[in-house]
């Protein structure tokens, strides 16, 4: 079996590029930035497989400079980077790292959501600057989150590991999907309501939503309204979910009270004003980035392509049906 051409469009965990350097000839971008389109075409040229990121829009002209490709193995549970059709309609598979990054994920929307809650992040900025004099009994005051409501926007694996949480902190858990989940009830005691009784009633909202079509700006001004002005809004999904532009008029004006993010609407570029709110906290998007998880991630995706190099489907492929044995 000869040894497969690969590229790596961003530097991943040293053991995932250690397993791939055993069976294949690899080049790797070790800049840490992401490519321009130009190199990226310049890059893909005479390449067997290569393992892309959700950071690089993987299209028709990308594949087209990739010919004879076999895989783009998306270092991603989401792939809404890469143009699966055009994939199939050249016969290219795709293949993503499902399954690895839920628990994680959900435990930094928990970060998020105690660290606005608690304001954690701006007191620190506070004392950093030298303004801690004492304490003082208005010095601060954050929101409680034990006995309190959390909405779940999603109840696919990630919501479910963000709620399973939620009974540690006795909170009366809502959740909202495109229809009812016994699953998801039964191991959260959560019940099933609408988007707008989620939003009325909740105290923080958690969104765990796919983007696609019909969650393409699913809170926005209307749904603003609807939450209570002590509200906080987590997300860790997509950012085309939320309106942003309506989430910074909400946090300026004070219709909610709080936002945690780690996903944008324009990644990686900010929505005008995002940045100057004390009430938003802005993570580089790093609900994946532990050690353990990161390397998973890398394994899986080097999985996928070792699997295509010996002749077998990946089990992780998007699109089966352009498989060949």
């Amino acid at each position: 079996m000869s040894r497969w051409k690969v590229y790596v469009t961003n530097e991943i965990p040293k053991p995932a590029l250690d397993m791939l350097e055993e069976y294949c000839d690899m080049e790797v971008n070790r800049s840490g930035h992401v490519l321009e389109k130009s190199v990226l075409l310049e890059k893909v040229k005479g390449r067997d497989a290569i393992i892309s990121l959700l950071t690089d829009p993987i299209d028709a002209e990308v594949m087209d400079a990739a010919k004879g490709a076999k895989i783009f193995a998306n270092y991603a549970v989401g792939y809404n980077n890469i143009d699966i059709p055009s994939a199939t309609e050249r016969g290219i598979m795709v293949s993503n790292t499902p399954g690895v990054l839920t628990d994680t994920t959900a435990e930094m929307a928990w970060a998020l959501l105690f660290s606005v809650a608690r304001r954690v992040v701006e007191s620190d900025k506070y004392s950093r600057m030298g303004k801690y004099k004492g304490w003082g009994p208005m010095l601060f005051l954050g929101q409680d989150v034990m006995n309190k409501t959390v909405g779940v926007i999603g109840a696919g694996r990630i919501g479910l590991s963000f709620a399973k949480r939620a009974k540690a902190f006795d909170m009366k858990v809502l959740y909202s999907d495109v229809a009812a989940n016994p699953d998801f009830e039964k191991e959260t005691e959560g019940q099933y309501v609408s988007l707008e009784t989620l939003l009325r009633e909740s105290d923080f909202v958690s969104i765990h939503t796919p983007l696609v079509p019909e969650t393409f700006h699913l809170i926005s001004t209307k749904e603003f309204k609807l939450m209570k002005n002590t509200a906080i809004l987590i997300n860790t999904s997509r950012g085309p979910v939320v309106d942003e532009s309506a989430l910074v008029k909400a946090l300026q004006s004070g219709e909610i009270w709080g936002a945690g993010l780690d996903v944008y609407e324009f990644e990686p570029e900010f929505t005008e004003g995002l940045l100057e709110l004390d009430n938003a906290i802005v993570c580089p998007h790093i609900a994946s980035a532990t050690i353990d998880t990161r390397t998973k991630m890398g394994i899986i995706a080097v999985t996928n392509i070792l699997a295509a190099m010996r002749g077998e489907l990946p089990p992780n492929c998007l699109n089966p049906e352009v498989f060949k044995k």
